[in-house]
């Protein structure tokens, strides 16, 4: 029987990776996946221990290398965590290299916010691209990989209907 899992339980591997932005999403629309998944018998990873001021893991990294699906939350915030584009940009690059299916879903933002980053993309990038102003290739690379997630069939999920 497979089960989901947290950063904490390492040794199994997951078919499914959820990438979300947890002040957006974790106690709603997230954790509502994440059960549907699990009565499924789809082992999930979703991190519930990453916090604030920590540093992507090695662990969080084999676990998205390790999915066969990725499913990407886009929603308001997500735009303004690095740990969330750098999740992305690792996601992309698995997609390239180990064939890992990729589902974007837009929580409560239209997707052309996030591929042009607008809206509230927009004053994020705006303050990544003044932080990382030693390292425009940082942003730019997060910003490709928003481009080709959001150019994904994917599902649109408007709070409003």
């Amino acid at each position: 029987m497979a089960s989901s899992s947290s950063s904490s339980n390492l040794e199994e591997r997951h078919e499914v990776f959820l990438s979300f932005r947890g002040e957006d999403t974790r106690k709603t629309f997230t954790s509502h996946l994440h059960a549907a998944f699990k009565r499924m018998e789809i082992n999930t990873y979703i991190d519930y221990n990453l916090e604030r001021g920590d540093e992507i893991s090695g662990t969080l990294l084999r676990a998205i290398e390790d999915a066969k699906l990725s499913v990407i939350v886009f929603s308001k915030n997500f735009g303004t965590s690095k740990w969330c584009l750098d999740e992305v940009k690792k996601i992309m690059e698995c997609k390239k290299t180990r064939r890992q299916m990729v589902v974007p879903v837009f929580y409560d933002i239209e997707p052309t916010h996030v591929r042009n980053q607008t809206g509230s993309f927009a004053s994020a990038f705006a303050r990544h691209e003044e932080r990382f102003m030693d390292r425009p290739n940082k942003v730019q690379k997060w910003k490709d990989a928003l481009r080709e997630a959001t150019n994904l069939s994917g599902w649109d999920c408007s709070v409003d209907r």
